[in-house]
């Protein structure tokens, strides 16, 4: 059995994090190193390494990540302002955690472009 990742322990409650939101299918926390005012990862909870490996069954899935972060800017109050969604892939997307996440960034003006 292969080691947990560090989301996957987050997920199981044996690593903590600042929950911001949480349901049978995803969590959404605050990243520890965030690079804009509001910095939150939403991650599934079924362990998909990347998006680039999900597969056709994991649409509906990946569809209620893109609307849990769209909830949760609106909680944060990034909704009416705007807010990033970013989806790291490989090495070269700059993915360092092999468990699908969402980085949704906000809280101030982003620049374009953004690498």
């Amino acid at each position: 059995m292969a080691e947990k990742t560090l989301f996957e322990k987050i997920c199981a409650k044996e690593i903590p994090a600042t929950i911001v939101h949480e349901d049978d299918r995803c969590v959404a926390f605050r990243d520890i190193s965030p690079q804009a005012p509001v910095h939150i990862l939403i991650i599934p909870r079924k362990p998909i390494p990347r998006v680039g490996l999900a597969e056709e069954g994991d649409e509906p899935l990946l569809g209620h990540l893109l609307l849990t972060a769209a909830k949760v800017a609106r909680s944060e109050g990034i909704a009416e302002t705007g807010y990033r969604l970013v989806i790291n892939n490989g090495p070269h997307g700059g993915e360092a955690v092999p468990h699908l996440h969402v980085h949704l960034l906000g809280g101030r003006q982003l620049q374009w472009p953004p690498g």
